[in-house]
C-alpha cells in the first residue's frame, strides 16, 4: 500500500479520517477534519473526494461531511456485533421498562468498553455510554465486569499501568481491583458509584457466548445512590441469561463462573 510522505500508509489515512468522526450530528468541515486527522488539507480534500465518490463520506448542508452510508451497510452486513444487538435489544427492553433507566450494553476492544447499544431515558441520570462510546475499562461497571472475567495475564497487563483517576471514586490502586474483579466474580455483578462522572451510578452484569465466556456486559445506568441492588441485579441477571441463550448459550450460571476466568 502506497505511503504518504510521513510513512503513514492510504488505509492508516483512511481510519483516522474515519475516527476523526465523533458522533456529531452538526458534521466536519474539510477543514475540521483535517485537522483532527492530523492530515495535510491538500490531502484531506483529495482523500474526501474520494471517498465521497465511493459513498464511505457524505456532503451534506452547508458541505458538511458524515460517515456515508455505503460504510454503515458494509459494517451491518459483515459485523459479529449486529447479531449479538439483535439478541440482545428485546432483552435490554425489558430492562429499561422495569428500571427505568438507561440501558447499555457493552464488549471489550483493547482496554475499553465500547457500547454497542444504548436505550436512553429523558428522565434518567447522566448518562455517557452513548453507542460507539468507549469508556476506560477501569471506569465502567461493563468495564469492570469484562475484566473480571477476561485472562488473567490480561488483567496483570491492565492493572500494571498506571490508571486515570476521574473522580475521588475510581480505583486506581491495583490490589484494591484485584479485590474489587474478586468480588465481581464472586456475585458475578459489578455495582460502581461516581466512578467516572459523579452524578450517576453503574450496574453491570456478564453475557455469556455459546462457548460459555463472556462476550459482553449488560448495564444501566442510575442516579448516584440509586443502584437499589435486590431489584436491579436480579432484573439485569434475567435478561443476560436471555441474550446468553439466544446466543446459544446452554450452561449453568455457576459452570460458567468457574470456566470464565482462565488460570495461570
Amino acid at each position: 500500500m502506497a505511503n504518504s510522505q510521513s510513512g503513514e500508509s492510504v488505509i492508516r489515512r483512511v481510519a483516522k479520517i474515519v475516527d476523526a468522526f465523533d458522533g456529531s450530528r452538526n458534521g466536519l468541515t474539510v477543514a475540521a477534519l483535517a485537522r483532527r486527522a492530523g492530515l495535510p488539507l491538500t490531502t484531506a480534500y483529495r482523500m474526501v473526494d474520494e471517498l465521497t465518490a465511493e459513498g464511505l463520506l457524505e456532503r451534506k448542508g452547508a458541505g458538511r461531511l458524515f460517515i456515508g452510508t455505503r460504510l454503515w451497510e458494509v459494517v451491518s452486513r459483515s459485523s459479529p456485533v449486529i447479531g449479538l444487538r439483535e439478541a440482545a435489544l428485546p432483552h435490554m427492553e425489558d430492562v429499561q421498562v422495569v428500571i427505568g433507566h438507561h440501558t447499555a450494553l457493552g464488549v471489550l476492544d483493547g482496554e475499553e468498553v465500547l457500547y454497542i447499544e444504548r436505550l436512553g431515558s429523558r428522565s434518567s441520570t447522566v448518562n455517557i455510554t452513548a453507542a460507539a462510546k468507549r469508556l476506560p475499562i477501569h471506569g465502567a461497571s461493563s468495564g469492570l465486569v469484562l475484566l473480571a472475567y477476561s485472562a488473567a495475564a490480561f488483567q496483570e497487563q491492565v492493572l500494571a499501568r498506571p490508571l486515570a483517576k476521574f473522580t475521588e471514586h475510581t480505583v486506581t490502586d491495583a490490589a484494591q481491583l484485584r479485590r474489587r474483579l474478586a468480588d465481581v466474580r464472586r456475585q458475578g455483578y459489578c455495582a460502581m458509584a461516581g466512578i467516572i462522572v459523579p452524578e450517576s451510578s453503574g450496574v453491570a452484569v456478564p453475557v455469556f457466548g455459546p462457548e460459555g465466556n463472556v462476550v459482553a456486559a449488560l448495564s444501566v445506568v442510575v442516579p448516584i445512590h440509586g443502584e437499589n441492588i435486590p431489584a436491579t441485579v436480579p432484573v439485569l441477571k434475567a435478561a443476560a441469561r436471555g441474550i446468553s441463550r439466544a446466543l446459544g448459550w446452554q450452561g449453568e450460571d455457576a459452570a460458567l463462573l468457574r470456566r470464565s476466568l482462565p488460570r495461570p
